[in-house]
């Protein structure tokens, strides 16, 4: 994904006050280096080179956090070889091993003279501000896309890691799928298939009754079929408006939102900004959070009051439901929020709970749009 120019201002300050922690990074670090590689026939040169991986790794901690805050570039930590002992020798033979040790040293060398390149850059930016505007951003990002490709994991680690992911979320999406289907299944078993039993039974009885001219006994069967039929499309509506209600499908999010919350037993305040319109499996998933999270609000919290918010932007809808109750939610494996997470990751999305005790609690979901 490419990366995105950071403000103006930032990238200015990032380009001037980098120089300084380079300089001292490689003439500590290729010093320590040097000094190690010279004494390695004396054995002194192995913890010396310890030394020196170490001080490197630091200071590529500091550039990944460094550059996430100036130019909002998010590095992640590479795979680290593991020793394959104990052992200061064992430590030493993995890190040299290791694919991220020696791109982490090149990043090292380029960053001194780099950084003088950037230093002048951002001078010049301050000099010239037409050229910070326009140039020091662009310079921002090239460096981000470098450090990116340098300091963080490889293209197969990546791909490695995504497999995972998707492997997990299908897993976690069939266990939903699954769980959907037992949940509709006993819900028609409970509700509407015993009025239906009832409504027969009933009719059964009045048939009976009619052999025996009983006018009055036929009328009150009859009168007690039709209300449990009443009761059955009731039950089968609220069953069909929880697997995929009409309205979402018509109206979209906003009107969907807004008829559930108005049956809530608490007031709650609803917000959704999802233009364009998202994919219909974004606002199902959408929808289910929502309503599980309400009636769960409604059930175990105590609040009084809850406020739900949908926004999007160009990758992801964002769904935030926020109540006044005791707190203390937590995703406890088979609970009902594991639940909302598997169900969010069946489109590879992710759920957060934030509850601490005496609340607020705060369900946020985030909701690929593409995946």
């Amino acid at each position: 994904m490419p990366v995105t120019r950071p403000p103006t201002m930032r990238a200015i300050g990032f380009l001037v006050l980098s120089l300084p922690i380079r300089l001292v990074a490689f003439v500590l670090i290729l010093v320590t280096m040097l000094v190690g590689v010279a004494t390695t026939m004396l054995w002194i040169g192995i913890p010396v080179l310890l030394v020196a991986t170490s001080l490197m790794r630091s200071y590529c901690a500091f550039e990944r956090r460094w550059a996430r805050q100036m130019l909002g570039v998010a590095i992640a930590e590479p795979a680290r070889r593991p020793p394959a002992g104990p052992g200061m020798l064992a430590v030493w033979q993995a890190r040299l091993l290791d694919a991220a040790t020696w791109h982490e040293f090149a990043f090292v060398l380029i960053a001194f003279p780099l950084g003088i390149v950037e230093f002048v850059a951002g001078v010049v930016s301050i000099a010239a501000p037409p050229f910070g505007i326009f140039v020091a951003p662009r310079i921002g990002a090239v460096h981000g896309e470098l450090a990116t490709s340098f300091l963080g994991p490889n293209r197969t680690a990546q791909l490695e890691a995504r497999t995972q992911q998707l492997r997990n979320s299908r897993a976690r999406g069939v266990d939903a799928v699954e769980a959907e289907r037992r949940r509709i299944e006993r819900d028609l078993h409970d509700g509407a298939q015993q009025r239906l039993v009832s409504v027969a039974m009933s009719l059964g009885r009045a048939q009976l009754k009619l052999d025996l001219d009983d006018p009055t006994a036929v009328r009150e069967l009859i009168g007690a079929a039709h209300a449990d039929a009443k009761l059955a499309v009731s039950e089968l509506r609220d069953l069909a408006r929880g697997i995929y209600p009409p309205v979402l499908q018509d109206r979209g999010l906003d009107a969907a939102l807004s008829s559930l919350t108005a049956r809530m037993p608490i007031p709650v305040e609803v917000e959704v900004t999802v233009q364009p319109r998202p994919p219909a499996p974004v606002e199902t998933t959408t929808y289910f959070i929502v309503s599980e999270t309400l009636t769960n609000v409604t059930k175990h919290s105590g609040a009084d009051r809850a406020s739900v918010r949908v926004t999007r932007d160009d990758d992801t809808v964002v769904v935030e439901i926020t109540d006044n109750g005791h707190g203390g939610a937590s995703m406890r494996p088979g609970g009902g929020l594991a639940g909302l997470a598997d169900r969010a990751a069946t489109i590879d999305g992710v759920l957060t709970v934030v509850s601490p005790a005496g609340g607020p609690t705060v369900v946020r979901a985030d909701l690929p749009v593409r995946w």
